[in-house]
């Protein structure tokens, strides 16, 4: 069974305003998100960090999870713990609920990074350990090196690009398949299944294309949002529970569109 995790997040990454994050992990809280998601290489960890602790939420109610890079950062993967201790520093806690790496890239060494992250699970540094952007083959080196179970894989995940095989890996060994960009940056406004739910329910399309991902199993979603009616519209995907045919409608959706594609992703 996967860890106990809140299976809607709030994510931070944005290319501007990094301070603005504070405002929004705030009213996250206050709206009654208690997962939130940052990572390194967004540059925003202070200020995340910051707001949880002027929240009026207890540090042991929200599950924070970040992330640290190994495709240029840190120029060694001997210098992990340091990027682990790093995120931490910044994040004002003396622990994470879960901390990912990023990708798969660059200097990233399956046994040099996962034994670093091993080592501070052992410490009580990280709670959980994950991945992000992995392929099965990454996966799969993952746990040979690890001594504890993966707790979640995240990646871009939508109605243009459902992750059959990545989610059926999740399924089978038991952890959280986690969607960034689960709105497509806005596309699911789009796509006349969605829009046909989002009509039947009164709600907006981009709840619809959360509560498609959040009817599946093993899948938890971490949209960004700013501004309290962007964050409170996303988290009322929880409440909305679609039927069969909605579901198998946005199934059916055969465009594909991926969103993150860098050229040292693994898949390029």
């Amino acid at each position: 069974m996967p860890i106990e995790m809140p299976r809607l997040g709030l994510g931070t990454y944005t290319d501007d305003d990094q301070e603005g994050r504070y405002d929004a992990v705030k009213t996250a809280l206050d709206v009654g998100y208690r997962h939130i998601d940052t990572a390194q290489v967004y540059e925003n960890e202070e200020y995340v960090g910051a707001a949880i602790a002027d929240s009026d939420v207890a540090r042991e109610d929200v599950f924070l999870a970040t992330k640290t890079v190994h495709h240029d950062v840190p120029e060694s993967p001997g210098d992990v713990r340091d990027a682990i201790e790093g995120c931490l520093e910044r994040l004002g806690t003396n622990y994470v609920d879960l901390l990912y790496v990023h990708w798969p890239t660059g200097v990233y060494d399956a046994e040099a990074v996962l034994g670093a992250y091993q080592d501070a699970h052992d410490d009580g540094l990280v709670e959980h350990i994950g991945v992000s952007n992995f392929l099965p083959e990454h996966l799969e080196e993952a746990r040979e090196v690890l001594d504890v179970p993966i707790a979640a894989h995240q990646f871009e995940m939508h109605p243009l690009l459902p992750q059959d095989e990545l989610r059926a890996d999740a399924r089978e060994h038991g952890y959280w398949a986690v969607a960034y960009s689960p709105v497509a940056q806005g596309r699911v406004a789009d796509l006349d299944p969605v829009v046909e739910a989002a009509d039947a329910h009164d709600a907006s399309p981009y709840q619809v294309a959360l509560a498609w991902l959040l009817s599946k199993e093993n899948v938890a979603a971490v949209p960004r949002a700013t501004g309290r009616a962007h964050i409170a519209d996303n988290y009322g995907a929880r409440d909305l529970e679609l039927t069969a045919s909605e579901v198998a409608a946005i199934d059916a959706i055969e465009d594909r569109e991926r969103l993150i594609d860098p050229e040292w992703a693994p898949w390029n």
